[in-house]
């Protein structure tokens, strides 16, 4: 009799091994997941470290520890900044040293000047929806490493006016006819300062924000979508 549980327990025991075998279950999913490693860094070059202008001098930005984790992940000439110019950021952007000056000629040649002609107001600040992020491109397992693994890439969710409007890639790119406008010229003229612009057009992964980077191709070449 001492090898069986009294009828008490049984209701606690059913739940016992009900919790243990769905722990199972999860450990088993988490354990195929995790098999392999999260992105590869083949045939990817690294940013140059050096740059011409120093972030600090065309807007609010201090120097920070250079980043170098095992992974391939890094970011040589590491900065924050939170504001470049007249635009504020919603938040610190990790970047790349290189990543200023084109993100500032940007911001003060294109979008201030079309947010003139199409709201006839000024960009006060834009949302960082990130920056530096060591992850696989648009975040699928196994593939390859993203520029925002390099401190080479930013995204952009929305632009804020002078007046407190705020204009975001997500509603606005298919919004009013000046949203519409604003957001697809800032975009097809970010082309030429970056080598890689994404937007909603270029897929789901990109609906809700506009990817600006300076991906480091061995043949100099440009891709915009």
């Amino acid at each position: 009799m001492s090898g069986v549980p009294p009828v008490s327990r049984i209701p606690f025991l059913r739940k016992a091994i009900a919790a243990a075998t769905a722990a199972a279950v999860l450990a088993g999913c988490s354990s195929s997941r995790t098999q392999g490693p999260a992105f590869t860094t083949k045939g990817l070059r690294p940013p140059p470290a050096a740059c011409e202008v120093k972030p600090s001098r065309i807007g609010l930005a201090e120097k920070i520890r250079n980043i170098s984790e095992s992974n391939g992940c890094q970011v040589p000439n590491a900065w924050q900044v939170q504001e470049l110019g007249s635009v504020r950021f919603s938040q610190d952007a990790i970047l790349n040293c290189g990543m200023a000056e084109p993100l500032y000629g940007w911001l003060e040649d294109v979008v201030q000047p079309t947010a003139q002609r199409s709201f006839g107001e000024s960009v006060v600040s834009i949302d960082i929806a990130s920056s530096y992020a060591c992850r696989p491109r648009n975040n699928e397992w196994g593939g390859k490493l993203s520029e925002h693994g390099f401190g080479n890439a930013i995204d952009i969710a929305a632009f804020t006016l002078e007046s407190g409007r705020k204009i975001t890639v997500e509603q606005g790119w298919w919004g009013s006819d000046d949203e519409r406008r604003f957001l697809r010229t800032v975009h097809d003229r970010a082309c030429g300062d970056f080598h890689t612009v994404l937007g909603p057009d270029s897929g789901r992964a990109h609906h809700d924000h506009l990817h600006l980077d300076l991906q480091n191709r061995e043949n100099g070449s440009v891709y915009c979508r």
